[in-house]
This record gives structure tokens, sequence and C-alpha cells, in this order.
């Protein structure tokens, strides 16, 4: 076990086709709040969105790059499988009825005694419900999604390795996690926290992935603030990977690098959080924007599509 440990996920960030289809099924279906508008700061003429529970809290923070005509990616190796989400004990049957009635199409799974609920997003994102009692509920509701029903946040993810004893080995003496169970198929790892807690490593290589639409771009790790930032940096480039400079982020500051199995791995603080530039009741309402951008506001806001947060409802059976 490493004398550094990260307690869990931090945020996901996946590559969505059209803006309204993505916040429709996030915000619409999902009933996760959209806790931030902003743009891509490599590429200001795409939307950053941010959904996560009322706060906006680590651990509960899936974003998108949408971009309209991207071509549809491919799942594999050196990238997330699957997107696991948390959801309160009892609420299985509320998610798989939910789903269905948005003509959603489910299967089921079971790993280490647990039942899933395995779905698409609109653009192919591969995503799965758990239930569980760890984590607080979430006190976002929207368009009948409640809190006694709602996201807490990630369980996890499933991550698809081009060197999974590889990948297994960082996860434990490079991140800080406990390996705690294996099946004939999958190794399992915990962290510390209460969600984002738990990675499922598959033990056989899958062909590798392609970037594109409904694929995960990368899987962020939390630390704690800045110092421990600098810390994890350090520790990283000890381990013989290759992390970037550290980046401001706004909300966090991050660090990027590949694991050995091809993975893109972020780590980013918990703080400073998504109430810096505007009041929790107020997050996402408005186009944000970083200080040196801001000049280019209106070039911006003539390039990405005009969305809005709406309710949505099943389409209408023939």
């Amino acid at each position: 076990m490493t004398d550094k440990q990260t307690s869990g996920v931090h945020h996901i960030t996946a590559i969505a086709g059209k803006s309204q289809e993505n916040i429709d099924f996030y915000v619409g279906v999902l009933g996760l709040r959209l806790v931030k508008k902003t743009v891509n700061f490599d590429d200001p003429g795409t939307y950053h969105f941010y959904f996560g529970d009322e706060r906006g809290n680590p651990g509960t923070i899936m974003t998108f790059f949408p971009w309209k005509n991207i071509p549809q990616g491919r799942v594999g190796s050196g990238q997330v499988g699957y997107t696991t989400f948390v959801i309160p004990t009892g609420s299985y049957n509320f998610w798989e009825e939910r789903l269905n009635r948005f003509g959603i199409k489910t299967e089921k799974e079971t790993r280490f005694g647990e039942e899933y609920l395995k779905f698409e997003d609109p653009h192919g994102l591969k995503l799965e419900f758990v239930e569980r009692e760890e984590g607080p509920n979430n006190t976002w509701e929207f368009n009948g999604v409640t809190t006694d029903v709602a996201i807490k946040g990630f369980g996890g993810a499933v991550l698809y390795s081009g060197s999974p004893r590889k990948t297994a080995e960082f996860l434990e003496n490079g991140l800080g996690f406990k390996k705690v169970a294996e099946e004939d198929m999958y190794l399992r790892f915990r962290s510390t926290s209460d969600i984002g807690n738990t990675i499922d490593v598959p033990v056989k290589a899958f062909p590798r992935g392609e970037m594109g639409a409904g694929t995960v771009h990368h899987i962020a790790w939390r630390a704690n603030d800045y110092e421990d930032q600098q810390s994890w940096r350090q520790y990283i480039s000890d381990k013989g990977l290759q992390p970037t400079d550290i980046l401001d982020r706004q909300y966090f500051t991050s660090i990027y690098f590949r694991e050995w199995g091809g993975i893109l791995f972020e780590i980013a603080t918990d703080t400073p959080g998504f109430d810096t530039d505007e009041p929790l009741d107020k997050l996402g309402e408005d186009l944000k924007l970083p200080e040196w951008l801001e000049h280019h506001r209106n070039q911006i806001e003539n390039i990405v599509d005009p969305i809005e947060v709406r309710e949505v409802k099943p389409p209408k059976n023939d």
C-alpha cells in the first residue's frame, strides 16, 4: 500500500453529441443538477457542462464536452468502460421503470453480489446504476426525481485497461486503493470515501478504444487542495509516469497523466468548488468564463448553441 491515498473519484469527463440532448438526458431524465455551464478551456468554442448533486460535490460530478458533429467513438481499452452511479437502497425499480418509460433499454448484471442496471445515454456512453447504503442522499429534486431516489453520485467505474494487471497494481500501489475482491472476470478495489469509491477492472484486455461521442475522455481522482496536488505531482513523477504541470480549471486545479494501461487519469483538488463565481441557488444559470476568455465572450456566445435546462417528458406510446 502506498503512502499517498486518494479518497476516490472526483469527476468523470466524457464526450457527447448535441448539447441540448446532453442536458435533457442528464438533467431531465437522470435528475442531476447542471452546476456549471462553461467552455472547454483548450477549445473555447465548445461547451463544458458539469452535472452533479445540489452543490456539485466531489464524487458527484459528471462533465461533458459536447460536439454536435463528432463521429461516434468506440469504447475499449484505455478508457472507462462503464460509469457507475450509486442510487439509494430501494430505488432500483423506480429507475428501471423510469428509464423504460423514456424508451431507454436496460440490462441487468450481477458483480460481486450487487445487481447493476446497465444502459446507455443518447450518444452511446455506457452507464450503470447500483444501490448502496453509503453516502448521503442528494437533496436536489427535479422533474419527478425526488431525494429518496435521486442519484447520490458515483459508485465508481469499470476501467478497460490495455494492461489490466499493471492498472490494478497502480490503483493499489499508486493511488492507494485497497484490493477487496476478485471474481473470474473482475478485480475490485475500494477507497476510503463513501461515494466514488469502487473500481472494477476486468482481468482481460479489450481492443483499443477510439475517442468520439459516447466515450469517456478521462477519470479524475481527488486531492485535498493545492498543497496536496503538488505532493501528488511529485509522487506521480517519482513513479515513472509523466504528469502535466498543475493547471487551473477555475473550480479545481488538475494534473493529467496516462497510467500503464493507457487510461488518461487526472488528479483534481476538492477546492475551491463551484460556488466561487455564482451563488449556490444560481449554479449553472449563466455562461461562466475564466478571466482570460472574458474579452472573447461575444464571440464565444455566437459560436455555442443556445441551450436550456427544462423538464422533459417520456415519449408517447403509439
